[in-house]
């Protein structure tokens, strides 16, 4: 998924935060989650607890960071050749990841170290909308009639989240294949030519 997050950090940085992400999720595998703590990941990665506590701070804000470094995208949007079809690929294995027990549990250390405006949901969003963002360019530059990428992330991701994390039972596909299909509809001319790409930019 392209994206333009904040860089990871480079040289030593970059080694201890490898090790201690390296850390959890060994711990989590042989111990469980609920036996995590600060100490126990700073023996496992070989740094002391000093050095987290300056880092992260505790132990959610690292659990966070962790979570987000598995949510970064590693490949761009599948190309199937249609607008519809490239946001539906994307859609259906976004909802696959979310519901899963992993996902659940990334989206959890995500809210609950969010500060209100910013921390480690904002870059998540970041990473949602820029593989949203090159769906939608691409398309655009087919012909197709596209939304803007923040409709496509209120038409799709926002009820798909909703669902997974306060609705009484999440998204099922046929969900997810309905608001894809309701998206790509409200882009379409009302004659229902494609005389040309909608705009990906609201006027401001």
């Amino acid at each position: 998924m392209p994206t333009t997050p904040s860089l990871r950090p480079g040289g030593r940085s970059a080694r201890v935060q490898a090790a201690v992400h390296a850390a959890v999720h060994a711990l989590v595998a042989s111990h469980g989650r609920e036996a995590l703590t600060l100490p126990l990941i700073a023996a496992r990665a070989g740094v002391t607890p000093s050095t987290l506590y300056r880092r992260w701070g505790d132990l959610a804000a690292l659990l966070a960071d962790v979570s987000v470094e598995r949510m970064r995208p590693d490949a761009p949007p599948a190309d199937t050749g249609s607008f519809r079809g490239d946001l539906r690929a994307w859609a259906e294995q976004y909802h696959e990841e979310m519901g899963s027990d992993v996902g659940r549990g990334m989206l959890h250390d995500v809210l609950s170290a969010a500060p209100v405006g910013g921390g480690p949901s904002c870059q998540c969003a970041i990473f949602t909308e820029a593989q949203i963002a090159a769906i939608v360019a691409r398309a655009a530059a087919r012909g197709e009639p596209v939304p803007a990428p923040r409709a496509v992330v209120e038409a799709v991701v926002a009820p798909l989240l909703y669902r997974q994390l306060f609705g009484p039972a999440p998204a099922t596909p046929a969900d997810v294949a309905r608001w894809v299909d309701g998206c790509v509809a409200r882009a379409a001319p009302a004659d229902g030519t494609a005389d040309g790409p909608v705009s990906s930019e609201r006027p401001s």
